[in-house]
């Protein structure tokens, strides 16, 4: 075997183990708004994103890519971000005391930490993810 093959081989052992390790988080989760699971992941004091967005909203588009980039980072492994409609999911929204779409909502646990509306700047979207962690 040569070496190009052997550490192939290695590379490909050790991406389906990390793939496969039962309860490794490698992004966070993306998840659609459920009363129920906010409040779990509010109990359990995660580190929580709400995204209230609409499908027609061209500056949520924009957020979009930000959004998946930053979930895709291990860094935000243990982070739920909740994806709200705000065409089809009014009383979420009142109860988020959110006016607009494109609105971003940073928690830690119970307690917010950040909040942006209209916000297209990656920096300043992963300064307010990294403030679900007090950081």
């Amino acid at each position: 075997m040569s070496v190009t093959t052997f550490r192939t081989a290695t590379a490909a052992i050790l991406l389906s183990v990390v793939a496969f390790e039962p309860g490794l988080a490698l992004a966070a989760e993306i998840l659609p708004f459920e009363t129920a699971a906010f409040e779990k992941a509010q109990a359990d004091g995660k580190p929580i994103v709400v995204d209230v967005a609409a499908p027609w909203c061209p500056t949520c588009a924009a957020q979009k890519p930000i959004i998946e980039k930053l979930a895709a980072d291990p860094a935000h492994a243990d982070m739920q971000i909740f994806q709200v409609s705000f065409d089809d999911q009014k009383e979420v929204v009142r109860a988020l005391n959110a006016q607009r779409q494109s609105t971003l909502i940073a928690f830690d646990g119970t307690k917010e930490t950040g909040r942006s509306v209209g916000d297209t700047n990656a920096d300043s979207i992963a300064a307010l993810f990294a403030s679900t962690k007090g950081e």
